[in-house]
């Protein structure tokens, strides 16, 4: 088991806002979205980010389905998100946000030493970013109520897992091994102490 050690400084940190797209906007699931507060709390961190001159990365995740393919009216950030310039748009076809993107060497130029992870889904591309920045040697901040899942079905039983069910089994299987779960109030506590 990993032990967290003390966090390096926020100026060392980054914010990554994982696959908030209007991919998932397109399907019947959005209805049973969990956290109405996601794209408010989302909207509170990168101004957080930008107002202390810290980097913000943005990714939207591609694959082969119809909504998530690249060429999909649907394969665009959000609204509520405008990326400012220099701020990247990263396209991800794995599920963390490092495997197929260059990710990681961004960070090491910028001698970001700290990733704060938010976006869709809680506990498939936020929690694998999560446990791939962690091994890679990152700290991680997972703030949970920056991300947004849905229920999950059982393919072969009539039952499903509630996306509360989802959120609670993902921050026991990442509080203190590979982040620390935090509050979207904590880290902007920590980006007013940031002098620019």
């Amino acid at each position: 088991m990993q032990v967290m050690k003390s966090k390096p400084e926020i100026e060392k940190s980054a914010l990554l806002i994982i696959d908030a797209q209007d991919s998932f906007i397109a399907g019947p699931r959005w209805q049973r979205r969990n956290n109405p507060a996601f794209e408010q709390n989302v909207s509170r961190l990168i101004e957080g980010y930008r107002s202390a001159g810290l980097p913000v990365f943005f990714f939207l995740d591609s694959d082969d389905t119809e909504h998530f393919h690249p060429g999909s009216p649907y394969f665009k950030l959000m609204d509520f998100i405008q990326p400012q310039p220099g701020e990247p748009i990263l396209i991800k076809t794995s599920r963390n946000c490092f495997t197929t993107t260059n990710l990681d060497y961004l960070l090491r130029r910028a001698d970001i030493k700290r990733v704060v992870v938010t976006g869709i889904k809680t506990e498939q591309c936020c929690e694998t970013t999560t446990r791939v920045a962690s091994d890679l040697g990152y700290d991680v901040d997972f703030i949970t109520e920056a991300t947004l899942t849905f229920p999950i079905p059982h393919p072969s039983q009539n039952e499903e897992l509630s996306a509360d069910e989802v959120v609670r089994r993902t921050e026991y299987a990442l509080r203190d091994r590979f982040a620390r779960i935090t509050t979207v109030a904590e880290m902007l506590n920590e980006l007013e102490c940031v002098v620019k």
